[in-house]
C-alpha cells in the first residue's frame, strides 16, 4: 500500500505543478508498473439512501472488503459490502439481502495496441466495464464503454469513464427496465493535501456516478456522489464522508421513499 499512496501522491503534486500528461509506459516488461492493494473498511452510515419514509432513516453499521491494482494491461478496482455485521433490528438491511458487490476491470488500450494514445491531459485509455450485483432483489447491472485516466488541475490523476448500462436483471418490474437502459459518466479521486512530519496524510477523495437516459425505473436519472476526509498511515486509515443522492437508481424521491437528499459515512480502515 505504500508504494501505491506514493504514487497518488506523486500525481497529486505533478497536477498542483501544472505538469502535463505523461504517456503509459509499457516499452519492455509491462508488468514493471504493477501494484495491488486490499483493505477491510469497517462502516457506520446514517440516512443511507434510498430508503421507506415510514422507517425513518437507514442507519446501519458494515463491512467491506474493498481491493484494487494493475497487472499489465488489466487495471481492477471493487468492493465487496456485507451489512448489517451486527445483526440490529434497527439497520434497514436487517433480515434482507446482505450483500452487495461492485467489480471494474478496465484494459488499457494502449498496452493492448502498443501506442501512445495519449494526448492533452488525458494519460492513458482504456475498455472499461463495471459490474453491480446485489444489494437490493434482482439488482445485477453491467456497464461497458470508455475510461481514461485524466491529469486535473489540482487533482491530479482522476479516473473517468463513460458507459452504456446493461440491465440483465432489475428490481423494477417493467419489462423495460432490462436489457440495454441508460448511459453512465463516472469519476473517482485521492488527493493528498496535507502530509505530517511520520508521513502519515490527509486527504480528499471520492467519486461521481451519474446516470441518465433509463427507460425504468420511474426515474430516468439519477446522481450519486461522494465527498470524503480522510487520515491515512501505511497500514490505517479513519475518515468522515459526506454523499448526496439525487433521485438514486432512479428511484423517483416520494412521499412513500425517499431517494434524495445527504447521507453520512463513518469508517474504519485497515489495510494489508
Amino acid at each position: 500500500m505504500a508504494k501505491f499512496t506514493k504514487t497518488l501522491i506523486a500525481a497529486g503534486l505533478m497536477a498542483a505543478a501544472a505538469t502535463p500528461a505523461f504517456a503509459a509506459d509499457y516499452s519492455g516488461d509491462i508488468h514493471k508498473n504493477d501494484y495491488k492493494w486490499m483493505q477491510f473498511n469497517v462502516m457506520h452510515t446514517i440516512d443511507q439512501l434510498p430508503y421507506s419514509k415510514a422507517d425513518g432513516g437507514y442507519n446501519d453499521t458494515y463491512f467491506e472488503m474493498e481491493f484494487g491494482g494493475r497487472s499489465g494491461i488489466f487495471d481492477l478496482y471493487g468492493y465487496v459490502d456485507y451489512f448489517d455485521i451486527f445483526d440490529s433490528k434497527d439497520s434497514d438491511k436487517h433480515k434482507k439481502e446482505n450483500l452487495f458487490m461492485k467489480f471494474s476491470p478496465r484494459v488499457s488500450l494502449d498496452a493492448l495496441t502498443g501506442q501512445d494514445l495519449s494526448f492533452g491531459p488525458v494519460q492513458e485509455v482504456y475498455l472499461a466495464t463495471l459490474f453491480n450485483i446485489g444489494g437490493m432483489q434482482g439488482l445485477n447491472d453491467a456497464f461497458v464503454g470508455l475510461g481514461a485516466d485524466v491529469m486535473v488541475p489540482w487533482f491530479g490523476k482522476v479516473g473517468m469513464n463513460l458507459y452504456k448500462r446493461h440491465a440483465n436483471e432489475t428490481f423494477d418490474f417493467n419489462p423495460e427496465a432490462k436489457g440495454w437502459n441508460g448511459q453512465q459518466f463516472s469519476m473517482n479521486w485521492f488527493k493528498p493535501f496535507y502530509t505530517f512530519s511520520n508521513g502519515s496524510f490527509v486527504s480528499y477523495q471520492g467519486y461521481l456516478d451519474y446516470t441518465w437516459g433509463m427507460k425504468a425505473p420511474a426515474h430516468s436519472d439519477g446522481l450519486g456522489t461522494f465527498h470524503g476526509i480522510y487520515w491515512h498511515s501505511d497500514r490505517y486509515a479513519v475518515g468522515y464522508g459526506l454523499k448526496y443522492f439525487n433521485e438514486i437508481y432512479g428511484i423517483d424521491n416520494s412521499d412513500a421513499l425517499k431517494s434524495t437528499g445527504f447521507g453520512h459515512y463513518f469508517s474504519v480502515t485497515y489495510k494489508f
